[in-house]
């Protein structure tokens, strides 16, 4: 069975756990020019939102995530008063928070004068030279999704490539926390393009604090996530990240009857996307040849 085929019949079963709770497919900045950490009691629901049940058990679930590794993807806010905001997007996410104990949360902030914002200034804004990399990527996703430019509208606008606009438009995929430190240029953008290569929001935070904590440059962040991409461990200190994720059964079952059938022990990783890497450690020589064999005989009966 190929894994295209698992992936049909299994559906989601790949990568539950943490980062199952906390995709960042699917980030909605809604026209907003900053990030930043708002107190809890400072926001309040949209009166107007049409969901008013929560699954509690979800919630819970959320809330545990919250509290072990934070806040993956902002909350969406609209500025309506002094010091008072309105959530646009994320309220699930706002009230797991409350129930993790944050007294505060990520969020992007949208305001009246962002709301008004017209084309030509927003152009204006994008090319000041002092803007961070989450200002101008949160600069660009307003811009398409106020005027509904592609990228390559954009590009040309702004006289940027489409590869420069996508890359920063990437960097809205990452935690919350990390486009919070390169906001504040605690990181460089080279060491946030690094932990894009990491499709686990989960790894990408630990990553992150590691490199706070110990100060790695860019290429030496950049030689860790390769090792991690390919099912390595890597140590950091004293600290172990592993990059394994919990293999899911049917994984398991594929891999014990190659095992079987080469008689040799096999190793797999998968990622929490599906994609993966078999490989088949041998002894010496007379079992590599032994192995590369039962391949040749597998071609000559297709």
């Amino acid at each position: 069975m190929t894994t295209m085929a698992i992936k049909k019949r299994y559906g989601n079963a790949l990568g539950r756990g943490l980062d199952a709770l906390i995709s960042t497919d699917e980030v909605r900045p809604q026209g907003s020019s900053t990030i930043n950490e708002i107190p809890i009691s400072q926001i309040e629901a949209n009166p107007n939102q049409p969901r008013r049940e929560f699954d509690p058990t979800a919630l819970q679930e959320l809330a545990n995530s919250i509290r072990e590794i934070g806040i993956i993807q902002p909350i969406t806010l609209r500025q309506v008063d002094e010091e008072r905001y309105q959530i646009i997007a994320g309220e699930r996410r706002w009230r797991a928070s409350q129930m993790a104990g944050l007294t505060a949360i990520p969020a992007y902030i949208r305001t009246i004068k962002d709301e008004n914002v017209m084309e030509m200034a927003l152009v204006e804004n994008i090319q000041r030279e002092d803007l961070n990399a989450i200002e101008i990527a949160l600069a660009y996703e307003h811009l398409m999704s106020s005027t509904g430019m592609t990228q390559e509208k954009v590009s040309e606008r702004v006289g940027k490539s489409r590869t420069a606009i996508a890359n920063y438009l990437r960097l809205l995929k990452l935690p919350a926390q990390v486009q919070m430190a390169l906001q504040n240029k605690e990181i460089d953008m080279g060491h946030a393009r690094a932990l894009l290569a990491i499709e686990s929001p989960s790894l990408q935070v630990k990553l992150f604090k590691e490199i706070q904590k110990n100060g790695y440059s860019v290429r030496k962040v950049e030689e860790m996530v390769q090792k991690l991409k390919n099912g390595e461990d890597i140590v950091s200190g004293k600290k172990k990240i592993t990059a394994k994720q919990q293999m899911p059964e049917e994984f398991a079952t594929l891999k014990q009857r190659l095992s079987d059938f080469l008689s040799a022990p096999v190793q797999m990783s998968i990622s929490a996307s599906g994609k993966g890497k078999i490989s088949i450690p041998f002894a010496n020589e007379q079992e590599l040849e032994r192995i590369i064999n039962m391949f040749d005989k597998l071609k000559d009966q297709q």
